[in-house]
């Protein structure tokens, strides 16, 4: 626990967490909204940002039992921040004193909480008072202890009943940095041994991945302009090597291996594939600007890929008629897997979206297993914890495609943080995000 250190006051900070709890609730994702932040703000409102989303069910429990009616939107939303910040000393990154104090004066401050200062003011000095009482009360209610809506505690609960709670708790814990080392450039080995020398502390994880033990710019890191790492969770490591293992001796010597990344943005597996192999890889994406993204982080790592903007569901638009050896389906999901990095997903959500997207995921996955090869392989994954978006999805594609065979695949991994976690019978890694993979080899008929 601490008080502010930095030079801005951090009554403007909570004003700005404020701000991006009312986007989220907008239905704006926290990413978005954190580019109208001012750059000198912007650090330590996603910090604040980031913890009170991620306690965000407790705090409005908390909030209902001090105000019989909700306030203002405003009020409401720098209420909830601050209750999100200080219910537990344990993980409060201020004091609740602290808390009190700079809340009421970001109250204060703005045009439109101005008139509620005196009432958030009332809420948390009797917070404070009655703090083991309230939070006690606040115990009865699922989405208080557990922090996600109800609906998505009783799908996780369905999905996973083993291990509902477990992957509940990870969801709640601060996700690390971790990067892929580019082995064109450096070995896992050798950049450990920088950092150290540097007094920076990592261990390895996976093949290529280094975790960090505490978070810094990526930016000053060494070897990043050299482009010797990129940052990638180890779970989405797995995805290049999954596809190119089948495939790497069919490429020795011959023509080099053709592969379609089908939902590339913002890269990191497109240039993992071609880290790993000499391969003719297309970088396929829907959007524009996140198609400039890849190319401006396959320049910085030293690597060409063909990169096209377009739909993955409609191939006639861009796809020259020759077949693939491999596809990297990374199909658009709920986002279920990584609410360790994006704590706003599971608000952003709906229950809808679940069927919505897995219906997505189903046509992508009939619209590109023709452009497979006989031989080649497609890799479906998502990053996402919902079985309708995982093994379900794998089931009912493999029962309309008699082609098609599930080769080993690690299938559902649930997301994971280091050693002080349960250990999950299906996780080959120590520490990621939640992810669904499905290996499937088109035979020959």
């Amino acid at each position: 626990m601490q008080d502010n250190p930095t030079q801005v006051p951090l009554w403007r900070q909570l004003q700005g967490a404020a701000s991006l709890l009312m986007a989220v609730r907008d239905g704006q994702s926290m990413t978005a909204a954190l580019e109208d932040v001012d750059a000198m703000l912007r650090p330590g409102v996603q910090s604040l940002g980031f913890h009170a989303l991620r306690w965000l069910g407790r705090a409005e429990a908390l909030r209902q039992q001090l105000a019989q009616r909700p306030p203002p939107p405003e009020a409401d939303a720098l209420l909830c921040v601050a209750l999100a910040l200080g219910w537990s000393d344990q993980d409060a990154p201020y004091t609740m004193h602290t808390l009190v104090d700079q809340a009421v004066e970001a109250a204060k401050r703005s045009e439109a909480t101005k008139h509620q200062a005196s009432f958030i003011n009332g809420c948390l000095r009797r917070f404070l008072r009655e703090r083991d009482a309230l939070v006690a009360v606040s115990e009865r209610s699922p989405q208080a202890v557990w922090n996600h809506p109800q609906w998505w505690i009783d799908q996780v609960r369905k999905d996973h009943p083993a291990h509902w709670q477990a992957i509940l708790q990870a969801n709640n814990t601060r996700a690390p940095l971790i990067l892929r080392i580019n082995q064109r450039k450096t070995t896992q080995a050798h950049y450990l041994n920088t950092l150290l020398a540097m007094d920076i502390g990592a261990f390895p994880v996976g093949e290529h991945g280094v975790v960090l033990t505490a978070a810094r710019p990526v930016t000053a890191l060494p070897g990043f302009a050299e482009g010797h790492f990129s940052v990638q969770d180890a779970a989405a490591q797995l995805a290049a090597p999954l596809l190119l293992d089948g495939l790497a001796s069919a490429g020795e010597g011959k023509v080099p291996l053709r592969i379609l990344d089908a939902c590339a943005a913002p890269g990191g597996k497109t240039a993992h594939l071609l880290e790993l192999a000499d391969c003719d890889v297309t970088a396929l994406d829907i959007d524009a600007r996140r198609c400039e993204r890849i190319a401006q982080n396959l320049q910085r790592l030293g690597l060409n890929a063909d990169i096209v903007v377009g739909d993955a569901g409609k191939p006639k638009a861009w796809w020259d008629g020759r077949l693939y050896d491999g596809i990297l389906l990374d199909a658009p999901c709920t986002a279920s897997g990584i609410v360790r990095r994006h704590p706003d997903v599971r608000w952003l959500r709906r229950p809808t979206d679940i069927a919505q997207l897995a219906g997505l995921q189903a046509h992508l996955l009939k619209t590109l297993w023709p452009l497979v090869k006989p031989g080649g392989r497609l890799l479906y994954c998502t990053c996402s914890v919902f079985r309708a978006e995982g093994d379900q999805q794998t089931q009912t594609f493999l029962a309309h495609h008699t082609d098609a065979l599930l080769m080993p695949s690690p299938g559902h991994l649930l997301p994971q943080s280091g050693a002080g976690q349960a250990d999950f019978p299906d996780n080959l890694l120590r520490e990621h995000d939640g992810f669904y993979y499905a290996l499937l080899e088109k035979r020959s008929l």
